[in-house]
């Protein structure tokens, strides 16, 4: 680790006013960044006695390597630079609020022709409208359930939805109630919009309007003596009422609201945020974070909402807080921009809102201890575990990054290869890739594993080569925003396999000048850890943390292979029949097997289904029905497990 007086400014060349300032490593990649007032006075804290800084920082302080600053105006130009450096640079010591639970929405498909409704989890698609997050997915599908009651809106999937409108038959939720059924024409797309809309406000906490006028119209109908109408309003407002109870009201005033409470300790710092709209909990989220420093409560709050707000939620009109940041006024002028409309940001002395920012306190108090007790014993496993790899392959750091690569295929056909990367001991799935071997043809491991590695580091060092700049190297691109795929160095590469497969990877490393990059091979037989150069293969002790670690790391690159290769086997195998259907263009074969998925599956479809196609005639359905008759099924050897799966 560096000397933090090695690379101190000189005294007079701070300069006193306000600017964002970042510390880099000796690789140039930037490790952290913050902003100050006073930029003489912030930096110069960093290089006090070290004994007085927190932990993190000194691990900070003594990791950089250099300390960059950009002057700005004021407060508020500071607060943007900051956090786009922090999305820019991804640097590793400043604070991430990351939750490792996955949190239900409901989504619409706003896009379609005939909306759904479902509840899912994940990331988000383009042309949906999205609520939430909530905390107990039972609940929210019992609210839906109930919803659909009262809007009978489509909730099924494609699939279903298409193979009703094929018989003529409306699904279960058509026969009892729960669906309009717009498959078979019972309701217009424009009535059925206007359920969806229904939907819409009810998730959106528009529930008393929603009310006020569903009561309008029952009483409208009711006046016009439309009694079976008036009756299903009835009905609707009822099941209203039912899903809205789900709900209690916590805020009589109606009051649309986000309350963050926080809880610190000297390492770890939790939040938990409740969405209050029209004066009921509609959803709630808790974040688990560690500290990077001992930066105050005010501080925590302002880096949260920022992060909060940042990926498109607009803020609500009032964000209750267990207290102010300094610079609160500069963050309502922020939230303000991006609502498009007035934003409060207020501490509740008493009173309803008191009580309810008490309940998220203890609510995140719990979290916090919770997470400390799962923790525990995750976090000393996977550090003992990385200590013995370290140990073991005589590495002089802990591989906190750790790249395997597996090479799948059947008989030397549709070769493929996975990389998949585990950080500090966990899986980031974000960072795993997928290749298709091209200069290598049959069952040749070995070349298929050089090829690989070989495109892999080209990357590395091509990334590296484009941003050499004074700047460093940048792990986002700073023109999409988007991570760049290649552009962390590992600290161990684990290949699939023995001597040869490692072999095969040093020649690489060696070739690319890459020598300080570790590797070790994982062989299936005897789980035997291989090292280039040695004879023989290490051999790990069965109850070894680090063995165990290696394995699933192998586990996870194999089965990410299989699953790559089953996927490309597949489509290879729908176009193979279908290439002696005359006048079948590469076109209407993707469509076929964009509809059907499988060759299973087009197998068991009729006629009729296949001329739902786009592009597929009556015709040209009977001609496909005659060649998949005329070939047999096509078969293939699970290599795991020897079971044989029918395409």
């Amino acid at each position: 680790m560096a000397d933090p007086a090695s690379y101190r400014p000189k005294p007079g060349t701070i300069p006193t006013d306000p600017g964002v300032y970042r510390f880099s490593d000796a690789d140039g990649v930037v490790i952290y960044v913050g902003k100050a007032i006073n930029l003489r006075q912030r930096l110069n804290s960093y290089f006090a006695d070290p004994s007085s800084l927190h932990f993190r920082t000194q691990t900070m302080v003594r990791t950089a390597a250099k300390v960059e600053w950009t002057l700005v105006r004021n407060e508020l130009e500071a607060l943007q630079l900051e956090y786009t450096w922090i999305k820019q640079y991804d640097p590793r010591f400043n604070i991430k609020y990351r939750d490792d639970k996955s949190y239900p929405w409901v989504a619409i498909t706003w896009s379609e022709q005939f909306p759904r409704v479902f509840v899912g989890r994940g990331a988000k698609r383009k042309g949906n409208r999205y609520f939430g997050p909530y905390a107990q997915a039972w609940a929210i599908r019992d609210t839906i359930d109930s919803l659909l009651r009262a809007f009978p809106m489509r909730s099924c999937t494609n699939g279903v939805f298409n193979s009703a409108r094929a018989s003529g038959r409306p699904c279960l939720m058509g026969y009892i109630g729960k669906c309009a059924a717009p498959c078979v024409d019972r309701i217009s797309e424009s009535a059925h919009r206007e359920l969806v809309e229904g939907v819409c406000d009810f998730l959106a906490g528009r529930t008393n309007a929603l009310f006020r006028r569903l009561e309008a119209e029952m009483r409208m109908a009711a006046t016009n003596q439309e009694y079976e109408r008036a009756a299903v309003l009835r009905d609707q407002l009822a099941a209203l009422r039912q899903a809205t109870d789900r709900n209690a009201v916590v805020l009589g005033d109606g009051t649309d609201a986000d309350l963050v409470a926080l809880v610190e300790d000297p390492l770890e710092v939790a939040v938990q945020v409740f969405r209050v709209r029209d004066g009921r909990i509609r959803s709630e989220r808790g974040w688990v974070a560690e500290r990077s420093d001992d930066a105050g409560t005010g501080e925590l709050l302002e880096q949260f909402l920022l992060q909060l707000y940042a990926d498109g939620d607009e803020p609500p009109p009032e964000v209750l807080l267990p207290a102010l940041p300094e610079t609160a006024d500069t963050l309502q002028e922020l939230l303000a921009e991006q609502r498009g409309g007035r934003v409060r940001l207020h501490v509740p002395q008493r009173g309803d809102k008191a009580a309810l920012l008490d309940t998220a306190t203890r609510n995140a108090a719990d979290a916090l201890a919770l997470h400390k007790l799962r923790r525990a014993g995750d976090l000393s496993t996977r550090s003992r575990a990385l200590e013995e790899l370290q140990e073991a392959l005589q590495l002089p750091a802990a591989p906190l990054r750790i790249e395997c690569y597996d090479i799948s295929h059947i008989q030397g056909t549709q070769v493929v290869a996975s990389m998949v990367v585990f950080e500090d001991g966990l899986a980031r799935k974000s960072e795993y890739r997928r290749f298709v071997i091209r200069t290598v043809e049959g069952s040749n491991d070995v070349g298929a594993m050089h090829e690989v590695l070989t495109r892999r580091f080209s990357r590395l060092l091509a990334e590296r080569a484009e941003t050499s700049a004074a700047d460093g190297p940048l792990l986002i691109d700073p023109t999409t925003g988007e991570p760049k795929k290649f552009a962390y160095a590992p600290g161990l590469v684990v290949v699939d396999g023995g001597a040869p497969q490692v072999a095969a990877a040093q020649r690489v490393l060696v070739e690319l000048g890459l020598t300080d990059i570790a590797l070790c091979g994982l062989a299936k037989r005897m789980e035997e850890v291989w090292l280039p150069d040695q004879e023989f293969p290490l051999i790990l002790p069965r109850a070894s943390e680090a063995l165990y670690l290696l394995q699933r790391v192998r586990d996870e690159a194999h089965r990410f292979a299989i699953t790559h290769h089953r996927g490309r086997r597949s489509a290879a195998m729908v176009e193979s029949v279908l290439d002696q259907v005359p006048g079948l263009g590469e076109v209407r074969r993707k469509a076929l097997l964009k509809y059907f998925g499988s060759l299973k599956k087009l197998r068991a479809a009729s006629a009729e289904e296949l001329a739902q196609v786009p592009g597929i005639g009556e015709r040209t359905a009977a001609a496909i029905i005659d060649a998949l008759a005329s070939t047999e099924k096509l078969s293939a050897v699970n290599v795991t497990t020897g079971e044989v799966i029918e395409s």
